[in-house]
């Protein structure tokens, strides 16, 4: 076998060991998940309600402009926060399906 072909075996080898561990979290990488998570949701919050009581200063309306940023915010941080946990959950299932479990 050429010495491309032994490379090739060997990273294969060690792509089929990693997958075939347990996949285990600890609790410094659940914690950082959960503020993954969180981040995700307050920075959008966050950022629509600064935009929301600039708009309040510039335009004034019957309603606030600021707690409708917060609303599309806190929205847009949720939808994004699923779609994340939605993505890793659907890669943790197919890595266990990949290993006959």
């Amino acid at each position: 076998m050429s010495q491309a072909g032994q490379d090739f075996s060997r990273r294969v080898e060690r792509r089929v060991r990693r997958l075939q561990r347990p996949r285990k979290l600890s609790l410094w990488q659940g914690l950082g998940v959960i503020g993954m998570v969180g981040w995700s949701v307050v920075l959008p919050t966050l950022l629509g309600l600064a935009a929301g009581h600039w708009l309040d200063r510039v335009m004034p309306t019957a309603f606030s402009w600021g707690l409708s940023g917060m609303l599309g915010g806190l929205i847009f941080g949720c939808l994004a926060a699923w779609r994340w946990v939605d993505q890793e959950w659907s890669q943790l299932k197919e890595e266990s399906q990949d290993l006959g479990s």
